[in-house]
């Protein structure tokens, strides 16, 4: 019990599981707004309370003041019913151990119990505040899951279907702007719950693999289909089907005319960037049964750009205006700020004011950011494969697969710190794969500021049926690309994930924005299947033997991973000490999507190859060395083969997956407490701009560059180290590395027979004075690989001996500063010894010992060369260092050095 309750702990600090904020920004802008989640201010006694539909009164009892709500239960809003029902202790966490497991039985599923049983009232009680003192009132959902009912003060508002549209109404008759007023929500699960389990039917989509999607029966819904279960999430499913009122619930006020949809299209006349072509389009809409005439104006920040037209709108138009730059010239920029993806340049952002003015007074304004660029695809390759063009330079894809948290307990920090982490892993594309949700503009709005392209896709899988509802899907959709499509993140639009588009979808999309690529599905079009998506020898990476299915490192790879153990103070978070070790194996493979990861047979026999554990504590170290290796190894192979530099060519990939949707023992670069892997140091080395790297099955040298200027005049040296720290071989070369290209081969290795069992490559790329600019650090052993489909070679067996490494010591020293409300740490650690520091680790860490979630650390699980200095640096946000009770550094043969700052 005790673990249970320091599980949810950790979930609340990092994932906001009781609501504390939402994962939608209110749609406030320059309006008058309050929120209305659970954690609103909009005077006492005003939380969410919930109960089953079945057990209260019609929509206009609930919704009546004088109604009593004795036996209702607080509920989480933003948040589904089976969250609000943990949190109020009916049922067990699910993430705990497998008590999520269907045959335990300990919660129930809604296929076997029925659409009632999660069938739920959500009511509550608000005042309005005296800053929402616009002529109109407006209650707005962000997104309910499935259908809901809206009530008012006794009065029907309408309903809401699908889970990706909001709906705002129009209250400003019905609320009672003095004192107290009760909104009431019945919301129903999806329509058809689906099976977790196939019915021997056959479906209309492709096989997937793990009975990945149930009997398929839930794609007939537009929702999040993986929430009937997945191998990469929860197996069993998610028991409601995230049943509930999922994103932010907002108040606002407006005047009479209002605003809606702002859109900014960009066109450059390539490859000419030196001017850029704006268009602005705005919805407006009079909301009154009188004429209103008034000016519409828009201001782009920063910038002598003003644009403006009046209007005369006719009782209840609405209408779209659009300012083009044939007929506004300002609109045309010269000189633009581009916006371009990480390493090839800057992120430049600027931002658009609209607003609709009658008779001197602001009826409603809106304020959007965009960036300039244009982002184009082809299949100018010589294979035909896809490749992405952004301002007309062609960027090599180093994406990965996004998947939402599969209970939706989600928040804005969660957002931004696995958005941080996924850009500091160094990938350049996030694919919101199709099973998953229409993401929050929070997300959208990092990716921005981050330097991510993002694919989005539309709730279609091929392990599912389609839609039953065309209609309410377009809607849907329809809905989504009005929200996104002004931000320079969105690079593509497709359809479905390995199925078909619904007739129609690609002219729908295009009469919403044209101005980026679409494709009708995830593998189609210069895009092949994916895999592999298991543990494999990483000797199989470097050979391209790695898939069963044939050549996957080629063309554009839409899905290609592998696991990562996660840190040991998250593998006691999420299950029973009993099942931790021994090793449980019913429960960890549970925790692995029924075993689909391998996490239990071949990444454990890798982790073995480090010498058996005696302890969990053990066996999680040396499975962060695992991890770590398989992920730069995939990194380094990919970037080999960029655009054709190595043996074939490749125009992208994307990793499957970077995000953990709960806690699992198949984690990724972070885990679902946001603690990161050594996996997400090892991929950021590897996806490093400009970056030396090793083949560990041809035993050369190459140096990668994602840069758009080359690199003259450099040197590429290798050394060779024993186990006793002697350094046993050296060879450099100097080398001028091409603009966005690759130096294959630049040096060939051979290891001596005499030396030790293990040793270790230190890479250096100097610059022209000398001056290192990039370093990577590998194992190696001497045994051989003796084909695809063994767990044979230098980069996975024969490791044992690293137990034996002599002892290194360790210095450091540490300042701490405040800025911008975050805390940063700068350490110094040095090397004062004559032997190699191996696999340093940082931890911050909490009263007990244990890594504090959500701190981003500049790098990690380093190791230090004799005498070697590295400088991290930690940053943390408030709510985490409120946790902060130490800091150290141990390696693997070091003892821990505490330090203070």
């Amino acid at each position: 019990m005790k673990k249970i309750c320091s599980a949810v702990l950790i979930c609340m600090m990092v994932s906001q599981v009781g609501a504390q904020q939402g994962v939608y920004e209110m749609d406030r802008s320059a309006r008058q707004s309050v929120s209305l989640n659970s954690s609103g201010s909009t005077g006492k006694n005003d939380s969410w309370s919930m109960k089953r539909y079945s057990e209260a009164g019609a929509g206009e009892q609930v919704s009546s003041v004088r109604y009593q709500t004795h036996g209702w239960m607080p509920a989480i809003v933003p948040g589904t019913v089976l969250n609000s029902l943990v949190h109020n202790k009916v049922y067990p966490e699910p993430y705990f151990g497998d008590n999520n497991r269907r045959s335990r039985g300990l919660i129930p599923d809604l296929h076997d119990a029925g659409a009632g049983f999660y069938h739920y009232w959500f009511r509550k009680t608000f005042k309005v505040p005296a800053t929402l003192n616009g002529k109109k009132l407006w209650l707005k959902f962000h997104g309910i899951n499935y259908r809901a009912g809206v009530w008012l003060n006794g009065k029907k508002l309408g309903t809401m279907a699908g889970m990706f549209q909001p709906a705002s109404f129009d209250v400003t008759y019905i609320v009672n702007r003095k004192g107290e007023n009760v909104v009431a929500v019945e919301v129903a699960p999806v329509d058809i719950p689906g099976s977790v389990f196939r019915d021997g039917k056959k479906r209309t989509g492709a096989v997937g693999e793990n009975n990945n999607g149930g009997d398929g029966e839930i794609g007939k819904n537009i929702t999040m289909l993986m929430s009937v279960g997945w191998d990469f999430s929860v197996p069993d499913g998610t028991r409601d089907r995230n049943t509930g009122i999922w994103r932010d619930v907002e108040l606002y006020s407006t005047g009479e005319v209002v605003l809606a949809h702002p859109f900014v299209q960009t066109y450059l006349p390539l490859p000419d960037t030196s001017v850029a072509m704006e268009t602005v389009s705005v919805e407006v809409s009079n909301t009154t049964q009188q004429k209103q005439s008034g000016k519409l104006t828009g201001v782009i920040t920063g910038t002598n750009i003003r644009f403006q037209t009046s209007l005369v709108l006719q009782p209840g138009e609405t209408r779209q205006v659009v300012f083009r730059p044939a007929d506004y010239p300002q609109l045309k920029i010269k000189n633009p700020k581009l916006w371009w993806p990480i390493n090839k340049g800057g992120q430049h952002l600027y931002e658009l004011t609209l607003q609709f003015e009658k008779d001197k007074i602001i009826s409603h304004q809106l304020t959007t950011r965009f960036g300039i660029r244009q982002v184009q695809t082809d299949r100018l390759t010589p294979d035909q494969s896809r490749r992405f063009i952004v301002n007309g330079h062609p960027v090599f894809i180093r994406g990965t697969n996004w998947v939402p948290e599969a209970m939706l307990r989600g928040s804005v920090d969660r957002t931004r710190t696995e958005l941080r982490y996924t850009r500091q892993g160094g990938f350049n594309l996030i694919r919101l794969w199709a099973g998953g949700i229409a993401e929050s503009d929070e997300f959208y709005r990092a990716c921005d500021e981050l330097g991510l392209l993002v694919w989005n896709e539309f709730w279609i899988t091929g392990d599912t049926r389609f839609p039953a509802d065309t209609a309410l899907y377009f809607q849907n959709l329809e809905a989504t690309v009005k929200r996104i499509r002004s931000h320079p993140s969105v690079a593509y639009y497709v359809a479905a994930n390995e199925s078909k588009e619904i007739a129609g979808t690609r002219a729908r999309i295009f009469a919403l924005d044209s101005t980026i690529g679409y494709q009708e599905q995830s593998e189609c079009c210069g895009v092949h299947d994916g895999s592999p998506y298991k543990y494999e020898n990483p000797m199989q990476y470097f050979e391209n033997t790695a898939s069963p299915r044939g050549s996957r490192v080629d063309g554009f790879n839409p899905e290609y991973g592998t696991p990562c153990l996660p840190l040991l103070e998250s593998l006691k978070e999420m299950m029973p000490a009993k099942d931790l070790w021994p090793i449980n194996d019913s429960v960890w493979n549970y925790l692995d999507g029924n075993g689909f990861h391998n996490v239990n047979t071949k990444y454990r026999q890798a982790v073995n190859e480090f010498g058996p554990s005696r302890s969990i504590e053990e066996y999680a170290k040396k499975a962060q060395l695992v991890g770590a290796l398989n992920y730069r190894a995939i990194a380094e192979v990919w970037n080999y083969n960029k655009f054709g530099w190595g043996d074939r060519f490749a125009s992208g990939f994307l990793f499957w997956y970077n995000n953990s949707p709960l806690p699992q023992t198949a984690s990724r670069m972070y885990d679902w407490y946001l603690r990161p892997t050594a996996a997400l140091y090892y991929s950021q080395n590897g996806l490093a701009p400009l970056h030396p790297q090793f083949d560990y099955l041809k035993n050369t040298v190459s140096v990668y560059n994602d840069y758009r200027k080359a690199f003259p005049g450099h040197t590429i040296e290798a050394r060779i180290y024993d186990m006793n720290s002697n350094l046993v071989h050296t060879s450099s070369r100097k080398i001028s590395i091409p603009a966005d290209g690759t130096v294959k081969d630049a040096l060939q290795l051979s290891f001596s027979d005499s030396l030790t069992q293990v040793h270790f490559i230190k890479l250096l790329l100097k610059s022209p004075a000398g001056k290192e600019v990039a370093e990577a650090f590998y194992w190696r052993s001497k045994d051989a690989y003796k084909g695809a489909w063994t767990m044979t070679g230098p980069a996975v067996s024969g490791f044992a001996d690293i137990n034996r490494l002599p002892q290194a010591q360790l210095n450091g020293t540490v300042k701490k500063r405040l800025q911008g409300g975050k805390v940063f740490l700068e350490m110094q650690v040095k090397n004062v010894s004559a032997k190699i520091a191996f696999f340093t680790q940082v931890r911050l860490t909490d009263q007990a010992n244990a890594v504090v979630p959500a701190v981003f650390y500049s790098d990690n699980f380093f190791s230090l060369l004799p005498g070697e200095t590295r400088t991290i640096t930690l940053e943390v946000n408030e709510n985490a260092w409120r946790h902060v009770n130490g800091l150290s550094v141990v390696a693997f043969n070091t003892s821990e050095l505490k330090l203070k700052w």
